[in-house]
């Protein structure tokens, strides 16, 4: 569904894109995951027309961005991270609004408007104006929106930023939707765990390089790393336990206060497992839980990116 063969692209002479190739196969869910300034926002540009690439190629359905931007934009439905819904507008009117833009005729866009209210679970506040809709609502109308036309592509770019965990939820369930109905999907977000959720590969970029790509499994047995983990008794313990588990790790640990748990990421998880066993018997710390398990997500991203960059979006 989705080609891209090595672009390029420079902003003032900065590089934001050097060489980014990725694929992406009809029906399936692309999550494009990178820090800020990676290029993931130039990537969505290019492949929605709204840029051109200095070189390189892209295709979207079959269609080249460049020589064909009419077909490609027919062929692909966005939702940003930022609501398009016009607040002055009911729920019905914002989707009636997009297909009418979008070429329908009236009745076929009315149509379209309903189903479409009926699918996402708005129909009964499709006469509200969307200034009264709740975030989950509004991005729900969103989604709504990108879909009109029956695009071949859905690019979501990071589509829960700013929800609350409930209707980020709701938004993950739509998606998941989408998905099950075969829709090809573009995602952009910074929530790994989203990506981990969704996501049937991932693709990394960082300094507008691809820096890995693969399923979320390949991507964790990749990183050859485990977490290791250990949940000590008394709040008196968590600085011995902290102690322990940075030396067994080599790397500053994760607290979790309330739960009294610590865990670091480890390279060499039987070795660190017994080497964060001999600091806490040095220190006179019984452990209520110690092990390991497998490396996130968050240990493949922060392995694959670098901390400091310049400007690269």
């Amino acid at each position: 569904m989705v080609v891209v063969e090595e672009l390029h692209k420079e902003f003032r002479g900065t590089p934001a894109l050097r060489g980014v190739s990725l694929d992406i196969g009809t029906g399936e869910i692309m999550a494009l995951l990178g820090p800020n300034g990676a290029g993931k926002t130039t990537v969505v540009r290019v492949l929605t027309t709204l840029l051109r690439p200095d070189s390189g190629r892209a295709r979207v359905d079959g269609w080249d961005v460049r020589r064909d931007p009419a077909q490609v934009r027919r062929s692909t439905g966005v939702a940003g991270q930022y609501s398009s819904v016009d607040d002055m507008l009911t729920g019905f009117e914002n989707l009636y609004l997009v297909a009418r833009l979008r070429g329908m005729k009236r009745a076929p866009a009315r149509r379209t408007a309903g189903d479409l209210l009926d699918r996402f679970r708005l129909a009964e506040v499709a006469g509200r104006p969307a200034a009264g809709y709740s975030g989950g609502m509004r991005r729900r109308l969103d989604l709504a929106a990108a879909l009109i036309g029956e695009p071949s592509l859905v690019v979501l770019d990071e589509p829960t930023t700013g929800l609350d965990p409930e209707a980020r939820l709701d938004t993950w369930e739509e998606v998941g939707r989408l998905a099950a109905r075969g829709t090809t999907i573009l995602l952009t977000t910074q929530y790994l765990e989203e990506a981990d959720r969704l996501a049937d590969r991932i693709t990394v970029i960082d300094r507008g390089r691809v820096v890995a790509a693969g399923t979320s499994d390949r991507l964790k047995a990749a990183a050859g790393t485990s977490r290791l983990f250990v949940v000590v008794a008394r709040d008196d313990e968590m600085a011995a336990a902290v102690r322990a588990a940075r030396l067994a790790g080599g790397a500053e640990p994760t607290v979790d206060p309330r739960g009294r748990r610590v865990e670091v990421a480890a390279g060499d998880g039987q070795e660190a497992l017994a080497r964060v066993l001999t600091a806490l018997r040095a220190e006179g710390v019984q452990a209520l839980e110690i092990g390991l398990g497998r490396a996130t997500l968050d240990d493949v991203f922060l392995g694959l990116t670098t901390r400091t960059r310049g400007v690269t979006r």
